[in-house]
């Protein structure tokens, strides 16, 4: 026999654009498409409010620790978040809070929110746009 094995391509990110008419829209829309991605099995349960502060490098940094932070959360919890109140937001830190539904389970599982090709940025016309990879 010739060849013993082939490495054949797997794809197990997802690569995700975000949009935001605001810095803070730019936030809850990435926090809206992580829940996506997740596919959760929802319950008719609603959360408690559970509060959050991330301390980054920059605006990039930002919303990927942000991310991840809550990913964190809503592993541990079981819960998946649709509501987000943002009492401080710079860029290099926020501080909130979500609440949202308790969830049985994921279609997807998201092992992490990765750094390769991520940014965030304000267009010309005042908006912004971010680029993040979830690895599954």
């Amino acid at each position: 026999m010739k060849n013993k094995f082939k490495i054949l391509p797997h794809t197990a990110d997802v690569r995700m654009l975000i949009f935001g008419d605001s810095f803070q829209e730019l936030f809850f829309n990435a926090l809206l498409g992580m829940e996506k991605i997740l596919g959760p099995i929802k319950t008719n349960e609603e959360t408690d409010w559970r509060g959050f502060k991330v301390e980054s490098l920059d605006t990039t940094a930002l919303l990927i620790d942000f991310l991840s932070e809550i990913l964190y959360l809503t592993q541990t919890h079981k819960e998946i978040y649709n509501q987000l109140e943002i009492k401080k937001l710079t860029e290099t830190s926020i501080e909130g809070r979500v609440k949202g539904i308790k969830i049985e389970g994921f279609y997807e599982d998201i092992k992490g929110v990765t750094y390769h090709e991520a940014y965030v940025q304000q267009k010309s016309d005042g908006k912004w746009e971010a680029l993040v990879i979830f690895d599954l």
